[in-house]
């Protein structure tokens, strides 16, 4: 199987990356953190993290039964960099839920009939209805970000954007829906590392885009336009909650975590939900950390 842009993330590596990027990956060894900021040099051990994700597994389905019996509505959307994580923390999500009260909401991009509609409309039919749960992989947040930095949206449109999201958000959180906004953040040079093994095997090809190999090439833009949407959508009433995901496994926990403690659903086990690490996962100021 070939893709129209086979050997452009090795190309990219070989010749545009930084130096210190491709120094960073070259040298690095199996299980070591990337980034010099990150606050733990090595990612979880696999005995830890299984101990961890078993425990919290056990919760989130009496966290869905709890949702079927309540009728709750929860929605959490998932946000990031590419190769943050995100696909693979909503599988941690799901993977001992009943798939019929959890489901996740993926969409492509926008027909020509929903450019002309008004831009929050087509989210709206994927939101939650009594006792489910429902993951956002990327969400109305693309106007923010992905739109911004590839000029599929106009300066107006975007501030558009900002001005209505604010109540957009109060409105799904009066009318009872539980929102979490996780965005997962991930290093440059663990971000190439990721993509340079998704280019070099078959089976996980299919997730890379010609957006991501562009993307490479626009870290800083991304970067103003994430610090950017932070600022701005961060609220009382629908909170961001930033993770740093240079070590998935800790991401994962982080994430599950957070949402568990955070709700106070039936037979809730405090021990087994354990402490969050707030080095890891926070408000956006851990962004910039």
């Amino acid at each position: 199987m070939e893709l129209p842009f086979d050997g452009a993330i090795g190309a990219y590596y070989e010749k545009d990356a930084p130096d210190s990027i491709r120094q960073a990956i070259r040298f690095a060894e199996k299980g070591d953190i990337l980034d010099a900021s990150y606050p733990h040099s090595e990612r979880l051990n696999r005995k830890a993290y299984d101990a961890d994700m078993a425990a919290l597994q056990v919760e989130l389905v009496k966290l869905q039964r709890w949702a079927k019996d309540s009728g709750a509505r929860i929605a959490i959307v998932f946000e990031g960099r590419d190769a943050a994580g995100k696909g693979g923390t909503i599988k941690r999500f799901r993977e001992n839920l009943n798939p019929r009260g959890a489901r996740v909401v993926a969409l492509s991009k926008p027909t020509e009939t929903e450019q002309t509609q008004w831009y929050f409309q087509r989210y709206i039919d994927h939101l939650p209805s009594g006792g489910e749960i429902v993951c956002f992989d990327r969400s109305w947040y693309n106007r923010g970000v992905v739109e911004k930095v590839f000029g599929f949206c106009t300066d107006e449109q975007r501030e558009h954007f900002f001005s209505q999201v604010p109540d957009f958000e109060r409105m799904l959180v009066d009318e009872g829906i539980l929102l979490f906004k996780f965005w997962l953040n991930v290093g440059r040079a663990e971000q190439l590392r990721r993509f340079l093994k998704r280019e070099s095997d078959l089976l996980k090809q299919w997730k890379l885009s010609w957006i991501d190999v562009e993307g490479l090439k626009r870290w800083d833009a991304y970067t103003d336009a994430i610090g950017d949407t932070l600022t701005r959508s961060h609220s009382d009433h629908a909170p961001w909650t930033v993770i740093r995901s240079d070590d998935k496994r800790r991401a994962r926990l982080e994430a599950i975590r957070h949402v568990l403690t955070t709700l106070n659903y039936d037979r809730k086990s405090p021990k087994s939900l354990g402490k969050p690490d707030t080095k890891v996962c926070g408000n956006p100021d851990i962004w910039n950390a």
